[in-house]
C-alpha cells in the first residue's frame, strides 16, 4: 500500500541571482514542468533510487530532532510522526533535476512541511480562501522554511520552500518586505523566457561563497551594488509593467554584466553562446540561479529564430512574451 502526499512543484528565480543577497529586489516563479511529492512505500520494495531518498531523509529527521533539541526550530515539526514514516519506507519521489537551480531541495522542504507541520498560518494557494497571507505570515513562514531547509545548504534564506509551497510568484521587494503579484499576460507575440540545459548539476554553496569572497574586493562591491542591483531591479519593473522594450534593454545590460564579471559562473562550454546572443540580439542568457551548470535562463523576442541559432542544444520555453 502506498500512501502519499500533495504535488509540489519546482520554481525559476527569474531574476535577483547574487543581487538578492545585496538586498535588492527578486522574483521567483513556480514552475510546473517539474513536481514532487512523499510517499510511503514498505521498504523490501525499494528500487537503489528509493532508498537513497529513504535514507536522505533519515538524515533530515536527525537533524530536525537537533534543531528542536536546541529550540532552533520555528514550528511544531512532528518529527516522530516522520521517523515513524521514514521506517515504513517515506522517500520523495520527484522528477525535479538535482543541482539544476530549479528548487528540488525547495519542494522537498515544503513537502514536509505540509505533512508533519499543523499549526499552519498560510496554505498553499489552492487551499486558501479569503484575504491573502500578510508580509508578517510570509516573513514568518519564509523563516520556518529556511531552518528546515538548511539541513540542504548549510545555511538558506527560505525563498525556494517559499515559492513550492505557496504555489505563487513572490516578489521580494527588500528583506523584509514580500508581495504576491499577478503576473503580465502573454501578448500573444514570438518572444519568450526559456531554458537552456546545459547537462551538467551543480552545487551552490561553493559558488555563493565565491560571490561573497568576491564581495570583499571593494571595486567587484561597488560594481554589483551600482551596476548588478540597478539592472536586476530595472528587469522586474519592466517584466511586471509588460514593458517588453525596457525589459530587453535591461536584460541585455545583466546578460552582459554577468558575462564579464561572473566568468567563473557561466560553463566554459556555453560563454560562446552567450556571447553570440549579446553580438545578434537574437537572444540573452542570463544565471539561472548560482550558475555554474544546472538549467541557463534566456530571453528571446523571437522564439523561431532561437530555435534556429541554438538548434541542436537542449531548450524549453518556460514563459511566453
Amino acid at each position: 500500500m502506498i500512501t502519499e502526499s500533495p504535488l509540489f512543484h519546482s520554481k525559476i528565480l527569474l531574476f535577483g541571482e547574487y543581487s538578492i543577497i545585496l538586498h535588492s529586489m527578486g522574483l521567483a516563479l513556480p514552475y510546473p514542468l517539474f513536481e514532487g511529492r512523499l510517499l510511503i512505500k514498505h521498504i523490501t520494495d525499494s528500487s537503489r533510487r528509493i532508498q537513497q531518498s529513504n535514507n536522505e531523509l533519515r538524515a533530515v529527521a536527525q537533524y530536525i530532532k537537533y534543531k528542536l533539541k536546541n529550540n532552533e526550530l520555528d514550528c511544531d515539526f512532528d518529527v516522530k510522526s516522520m521517523e515513524f514514516d521514514v521506517a515504513q519506507g517515506l522517500f520523495f519521489q520527484s522528477n525535479i533535476p538535482q543541482g539544476f537551480g530549479v528548487g528540488s531541495s525547495g519542494a522537498l522542504t515544503a513537502s514536509l512541511y505540509e505533512r508533519y507541520v499543523y499549526q499552519k498560518d498560510i496554505l498553499p494557494s489552492h487551499l486558501r480562501k479569503g484575504n491573502p497571507p500578510t508580509n508578517e505570515e510570509v516573513l514568518q513562514l519564509k523563516k520556518v522554511l529556511g531552518q528546515l531547509e538548511s539541513h540542504f545548504h548549510g545555511s538558506s534564506s527560505g525563498i525556494d520552500p517559499l515559492i513550492c509551497y505557496l504555489n505563487t510568484p513572490i516578489l521580494m521587494k527588500s528583506k523584509t518586505e514580500m508581495e504576491l503579484p499577478q503576473l503580465p499576460k502573454t501578448t500573444g507575440a514570438n518572444g519568450g523566457i526559456f531554458l537552456l540545459n546545459t547537462g551538467r548539476p551543480r552545487k551552490t554553496e561553493p559558488l555563493v561563497n565565491l560571490f561573497l569572497e568576491k564581495c570583499k574586493q571593494t571595486a567587484f562591491y561597488d560594481l554589483c551594488k551600482n551596476e548588478l542591483m540597478v539592472y536586476s531591479d530595472n528587469c522586474i519593473r519592466a517584466f511586471l509593467a509588460s514593458n517588453h522594450g525596457e525589459l530587453f534593454d535591461n536584460v541585455k545590460v545583466l546578460s552582459q554584466f554577468q558575462y564579464t564579471h561572473f566568468e567563473q559562473m557561466i560553463p566554459p562550454l556555453f560563454r560562446e553562446i552567450w556571447r553570440n546572443g549579446l553580438e545578434t540580439d537574437h537572444y540573452y542568457l542570463k544565471l539561472c540561479g548560482a550558475g555554474g551548470g544546472g538549467f541557463i535562463l534566456g530571453f528571446t523576442k523571437d522564439i523561431n529564430v532561437l530555435l534556429k541559432d541554438l538548434d541542436g542544444y537542449q531548450l524549453r520555453v518556460a514563459y511566453k512574451l
